[in-house]
């Protein structure tokens, strides 16, 4: 019996990655202009020394001294990239799925935002205040695990320095873990009231806790054994000064497309805005 040969065939649909877009944009700012320059100086003002006024002699308010002030120094220090070429044989005999824009596309939304997300966590968890302003608490909360039982009272903890920090109550915004969410979702301490109710504004969000918005983000963007960050867009100025994208077609020794990317941003934390900031671990104490 002779041998039968099947015919075949590729798709013209790609099996693509699916992608999340960028959860953070709610957590930053753009507040400081970098354009021209790679650093930004940012002055921050002291506050007096209350006395007790006097009434005699002639410094009843008390020794008046030069009001002082601070300087923070914004620099740019992340500058990523990507090249690639997709030979113009592949991009013939592909049927059309390695078109260089849509695989542009596909790193941006794979590579880039993801990087850049789990970049703005790791600044917010490394600048959280280890001696609050007022409370002189540490702003990150340890646990030895995170359950459906303590969950919600161990939000309540960090809730709790903040607003012993004077850190606004409004506009605070939560990035939590999946298991931590999870964990809030079928905790009997956590009245659902309103959650999942409330309109969605920010990207990823999934709802609210305490007036909190609540954006669930992959546990990979998180640095480790941190499951949720509590904080407040005006903490964070997020520049991204270069976004620069080309498609070469033909470049010199090549035949088909060059792809280049290049990728100038940073993420930073204001120091007398740090106090908004709260972090939760499940490292022991």
């Amino acid at each position: 019996m002779g041998t039968v040969n099947y015919a075949s065939k590729y798709a013209d649909q790609v099996d693509a990655r699916f992608t999340l877009g960028a959860l953070t944009q709610g957590f930053v700012n753009d507040n400081y202009d970098f354009v021209g320059v790679n650093a930004v100086n940012v002055f921050s003002r002291d506050l007096a020394t209350l006395n007790n006024y006097t009434t005699s002699g002639t410094s009843r308010y008390g020794t008046p001294e030069e009001l002082g002030n601070a300087v923070q120094t914004l620099t740019l220090t992340q500058d990523k990239s990507f090249t690639y070429v997709i030979d113009r044989k592949t991009a013939e005999d592909t049927n059309g799925t390695m078109e260089a824009a849509a695989t542009l596309a596909e790193n941006i939304d794979n590579v880039l935002i993801p990087t850049i997300d789990a970049y703005r966590l790791s600044v917010l968890v490394a600048n959280a205040p280890t001696s609050g302003t007022y409370s002189e608490a540490n702003h990150t909360v340890n646990a030895t695990a995170t359950s459906a039982d303590n969950a919600y009272s161990e939000f309540l903890k960090v809730q709790e320095i903040l607003d012993d920090d004077k850190a606004p109550v409004g506009g605070r915004v939560c990035a939590v873990t999946p298991a931590f969410y999870n964990y809030i979702k079928i905790s009997d301490s956590f009245t659902k009231s309103g959650d999942l109710a409330t309109q969605i504004a920010i990207n990823g969000q999934v709802g609210e806790i305490d007036g909190v918005a609540i954006v669930k983000m992959p546990t990979s963007y998180f640095p480790s054994n941190v499951d949720f960050v509590i904080t407040n867009s005006a903490v964070m100025p997020s520049p991204i000064k270069i976004y620069e994208l080309k498609i070469h077609d033909d470049a010199p020794g090549i035949s088909g497309s060059l792809v280049e990317a290049r990728f100038y941003y940073d993420a930073f934390v204001l120091g007398k805005k740090a106090d908004a900031i709260g972090v939760h671990t499940t490292i022991a104490s």
